[in-house]
């Protein structure tokens, strides 16, 4: 196996692994980048394209509740038309300033020093959200007010800032605001679909010449690799997570992010 294969599967892990837990899947992906010097640019469409199979580890687990949210809407029924509303509401916050704030963001993903912060500082926003929050009992996220939504989408674009990790600022805004452990997680998952097809699909558009002349420096072959790689773990994550934080918490993913954050760091600040 040479050296292309085994990155792509490497990446493809650290894609599945960390898109639905709130540990930052960018985050790791810039300092995996870092810690095995290979060239970020020669992977940058890679890392856009394994983004899709971890959407549809998403729809496949949840297909049932898709269908049914599509069909209950298409009949009138009010709590599957409050689901759609609530997700794209959350949605849009993070849509409108990725598109404004872009060149701004492109230059935090070149800084690994800015995710070992994020990571570090994430963590210690999860520690006090676990201890000092206090969570009531389990709604469907069709049952979710509007306006509590949109306060969600707020704050997820927080997650920006590289190592800040989407899922994680969701779920502790979500919990920040009252909701359930199981329904902040469901909610992540649900959000993540419009919202990670919507910044793929941009950054598709935006390497479009780099597609046409050849996937950017990586071969087909390793894109498929790592996108059956990322979908396969996405699966078994997302399966895992919502079981154990409903009985665990978070708190374990948080000190994950401490000390990744502080290794990093000092690696990055020995080297």
């Amino acid at each position: 196996m040479d050296n292309l294969t085994l990155t792509a599967i490497l990446l493809g892990i650290v894609e599945g692994l960390t898109e639905f837990l709130p540990v930052s899947s960018t985050g790791h992906l810039i300092l995996a980048a870092e810690f095995f010097g290979y060239n970020p640019k020669q992977w940058e469409v890679f890392n856009v394209v394994i983004q899709l199979p971890a959407v549809m580890a998403v729809v496949v687990l949840y297909w049932r509740t898709f269908a049914d949210v599509t069909v209950g809407a298409l009949r009138g029924n009010r709590e599957s038309i409050a689901f759609m509303r609530n997700v794209l509401a959350a949605f849009i916050p993070a849509a409108v300033l990725g598109v404004l704030l872009k060149s701004r963001i492109d230059v935090l993903l070149e800084n690994p020093v800015v995710v070992c912060f994020a990571l570090i500082i994430g963590g210690l926003v999860i520690l006090l959200v676990e201890r000092f929050v206090s969570h009531q009992t389990y709604r469907p996220v069709g049952q979710m007010p509007l306006s509590q939504a949109v306060k969600i989408g707020v704050i997820q674009c927080v997650s920006m800032i590289p190592g800040v990790s989407r899922s994680g600022a969701t779920i502790m805004g979500a919990l920040t605001l009252g909701e359930n452990r199981r329904t902040a997680a469901e909610f992540s998952f649900f959000l993540a679909v419009p919202t990670m097809f919507g910044a793929t699909v941009k950054q598709l558009w935006d390497h479009r010449e780099e597609l046409a002349a050849g996937t950017g420096g990586v071969g087909l072959s390793e894109i498929a690799v790592g996108s059956v790689v990322s979908f396969v773990v996405s699966l078994i994550v997302i399966k895992f997570f919502i079981g154990y934080v409903s009985k665990s918490g978070f708190a374990p993913f948080a000190l994950y992010r401490i000390v990744v954050g502080v290794l990093a760091l000092t690696w990055l600040l020995w080297v």
